[in-house]
């Protein structure tokens, strides 16, 4: 079997999205499938649209058996206001035109732009069993695979991670489901959700059933254990109860309302406050207003490596990410392979992965006063931590490995390139 993927950003960075391809890549070609990554050279999420942040070297390598290729992100001129005028004007055509599938097509070559990928994919001669692409509201890439797809009449699967945001709010979800990331989806040979309200979703939106496959993602616990909290605590002299955010902090991630509730916190209880990962510049800005006794308390770590991650998980006492952007969040089954209570917002796929009481809380987008509740409620009870976290790590096992769901991919793959080229 020879499979295409193409996603936007792939390894050395490792965000949920990079992190299920990567896996699938590798155990396919482990399992003797040819695989190739077709991805651009983006590190950071805003350099979609800012030619000033980090940027990986346009170098094609393999890795793991996983032949990958890099295309170079181009920018229209004031691209950083420019991006985001065409995502809210490709809304705007969605809501006031019946026919606005030609226009929203050719508008989503420039989200972002990355011209070499498409012309890549319009012109190669190089033949594939299969395309997989991902992240639907990262249109330019998702509509050349589409295309790609149809001109070599080979199976086409797309996993969106549908970010659906909060059930009585449509501020999220109206950016991954317009009309032709819908058409993609229901012309998809197959659509692979993270859970049952994803599903749900595109099914309200004419998606067919039989197209749909709920897969998930999972964690490696070989690749996740092993780290050492005491490490962590004596390189950063910390002795105080870590609370724990791993991820890109931005407001839809919920990491501004988790400093506001840190604060809340701190009136009744010590605690330091980590936040690892990448930073958009939204939530920098938020930072800098933030009273010096607050950012003496808050350790800001940037992204880290494997080695680093581990430690700090290890370290952590409650792991926190109150998204509303999140289709399924595989860093809370990172921390739950640690024992680790998780705290997530009712929001998103989230539901579905934290149940409520059992081995985690769900608090409503933004309710910082029901954050800082559920800390203190964690702090102050151990053995309620304790057998939250225990729970967790029994259903990750149970129910979240790769290794159960990358059979699930295996078999929907294997399933597809058996049928009839299509006409």
């Amino acid at each position: 079997m020879k499979v295409l993927h193409v996603i936007q950003r792939y390894y050395p960075y490792i965000g949920g999205a990079e992190q299920v391809f990567f896996e699938i890549g590798a155990r396919l070609a482990r399992d003797g499938a040819s695989v190739t990554v077709y991805t651009t050279n983006a590190w950071d999420l805003e350099r979609f649209w800012r030619a000033d942040k980090r940027a990986i070297q346009l170098e094609n390598e393999t890795l793991d058996r996983v032949y990958i290729q890099r295309f170079p992100i181009e920018y229209l001129p004031f691209s950083a206001l420019a991006f985001p005028a065409i995502k809210r004007g490709m809304a705007l055509v969605a809501a006031l035109s019946n026919n606005s599938l030609p226009l929203l097509f050719r508008m989503a070559r420039y989200v972002p732009y990355v011209p070499a990928l498409n012309d890549a994919l319009a012109t190669t001669a190089e033949r594939f069993d299969l395309a997989h692409t991902a992240n639907i509201s990262l249109d330019s890439s998702v509509v050349a695979t589409y295309r790609f797809a149809q001109r070599t009449k080979i199976p086409f699967v797309i996993t969106p991670f549908l970010h659906l945001g909060e059930s009585d709010d449509e501020t999220v979800v109206r950016f991954y489901t317009l009309p032709h990331q819908i058409e993609m989806l229901r012309r998809a040979d197959a659509v692979i959700v993270m859970t049952e309200r994803e599903g749900n979703a595109l099914r309200e939106r004419g998606v067919a059933p039989e197209k749909i496959h709920r897969i998930g993602a999972g964690v490696e616990p070989t690749e996740i254990l092993g780290g050492d909290g005491a490490r962590f605590r004596q390189a950063r002299n910390l002795s105080a109860p870590i609370i724990t955010f791993i991820g890109t902090a931005a407001y839809d991630k919920g990491t501004a309302h988790l400093v506001e509730a840190m604060q809340k916190v701190w009136q009744t209880r010590d605690a330091t406050l980590i936040l690892a990962g990448a930073q958009l510049s939204d939530f920098e800005k938020f930072f800098a207003t933030q009273p010096p006794e607050v950012q003496t308390r808050v350790r800001r770590l940037g992204f880290i490596n494997a080695h680093e991650k581990r430690d700090l998980l290890a370290a952590t006492d409650i792991f926190v990410m109150p998204s509303r952007t999140d289709s399924f969040g595989i860093v809370y089954l990172e921390a739950w392979l640690y024992d680790k209570p998780v705290i997530g917002a009712r929001a998103g796929g989230v539901p579905e992965v934290i149940d409520d009481g059992q081995n985690g809380f769900l608090v409503k987008f933004g309710d910082t006063d029901a954050i800082a509740a559920r800390i203190l409620e964690l702090l102050e009870h151990r053995a309620l931590a304790e057998r939250l976290g225990r729970h967790g790590h029994q259903k990750v096992l149970r129910e979240m490995t790769w290794a159960r769901q990358y059979g699930k991919v295996r078999e929907l793959y294997q399933a597809l390139t058996r049928r009839p080229t299509r006409a």
